[in-house]
């Protein structure tokens, strides 16, 4: 079992992705509605696998990447955002994001995404 977490400071959007996960992937499933949240989340182990979004209260998606790059690297993060900015998307992939998603995630993309990960 994969323990996740869904950071986004939107419940509907959370919502949203918990119904594209793959029903046959087996996880134990956390939520976090801010970077700190998310930050705890990973700190306590239930975040091997992190779907974060750049814009949220507290701490947003960019200082919960840069923390996770320079202090936590073993967290798997996969950035689910409506920001498409090229700039944003430099950012994530400098930080070490595994993907970026645009939001609302597209279940066989996310499917396909979490294949290549090796995770189902």
């Amino acid at each position: 079992m994969t323990r996740i977490t869904i950071a986004d400071d939107s419940m509907l959007s959370r919502k949203a992705l918990r119904k594209a996960l793959p029903p046959e992937w087996e996880v134990d499933i956390s939520e976090a509605c801010n970077g700190k949240e998310a930050l705890a989340a990973v700190e306590d182990g239930r975040a091997e696998v992190l779907f974060l979004d750049l814009t949220m209260p507290e701490l947003d998606g960019f200082e919960v990447l840069k923390f996770l790059h320079d202090v936590h690297s073993k967290t798997v993060v996969i950035v689910v955002s409506a920001d498409i900015q090229p700039e944003a998307r430099k950012l994530v992939d400098q930080y070490g994001a595994f993907r970026f998603l645009q939001k609302p995630a597209n279940a066989e993309v996310l499917r396909e995404t979490l294949f290549d990960m090796g995770l189902i």
